[in-house]
């Protein structure tokens, strides 16, 4: 191997030719390694797709008789629920729609009304997605109406307050002993089974002919249901 003497070092240096085109070829692989990938084609958005919706609408504070008033939304541009809809044509179009929501998953009860002739919770009714085919929304039937589509649930609660809707005893404690807590065996636990899951939502009792004739006597189905329990 050819040496190369470097003035003012003791010592001597390899040639480097045979260093630099290693190096040369070491950059080069480098470099076709770390080329940057081509990013995937972005979806393309989807085309709008318009749909016709008839609220209900009613307010006190209006001279105006109820009436549905008509909504024209872009179903692909919102969520697959009715409470999806709502919430755009609120947010959107008119904020004085009146109704009500909390929790979005069925738990709540709040957002119970008719859709398309049935009583439904908005959050868990999807959207017909038919767009020759109007969806009509209106308040749960056979109650006093708040405005739009908050009805007036005073004595749906008061029915259900009347029945004492908790467990009790068949005894009473004893005057003078402790109150505790008492224990309940997996077997009795498993009665409630089918009793409690009721939201109170009033689906079900405004959906009863005998509850809309006697609203007064007539304590409907889902109070019933927890006075079973």
């Amino acid at each position: 191997m050819a040496l190369l003497r470097v003035p003012g070092l003791f010592g001597v240096a390899p040639a480097l030719p045979q260093a630099l085109s290693r190096l040369t070829a070491l950059l080069h692989t480098s470099s076709e390694v770390q080329q940057p990938v081509a990013k995937a084609a972005e979806p393309t958005a989807k085309p709008t797709l318009f749909k016709e919706f008839q609220i209900y609408r009613w307010s006190p504070d209006e001279p105006e008789k109820p009436k549905y008033a008509s909504y024209k939304v872009d179903i692909n541009s919102c969520g697959p629920m009715m409470l999806d809809v709502l919430i755009k044509i609120k947010d959107e179009q008119d904020q004085s729609l009146s109704f009500r929501r909390s929790c979005r998953e069925g738990i709540c009860g709040s957002c119970a009304m008719n859709i398309n002739g049935q009583n439904n919770l908005a959050c868990l009714s999807k959207v017909d997605r038919d767009p020759s085919k109007a969806s009509r929304v209106a308040p749960l039937p056979h109650m006093f109406v708040i405005k739009d589509l908050v009805v007036d649930m005073s004595n749906f609660y008061a029915q259900y307050k009347s029945i004492q809707p908790y467990i009790q005893k068949k005894t009473a404690t004893p005057e003078g002993q402790p109150k505790k807590e008492f224990y309940q065996s997996k077997e009795s636990r498993a009665k409630l089974d089918g009793l409690y899951e009721c939201i109170l939502c009033a689906c079900c009792s405004t959906s009863c002919p005998s509850y809309w004739w006697n609203q007064d006597k007539y304590l409907g189905p889902a109070v019933l249901l927890q006075a079973y329990r």
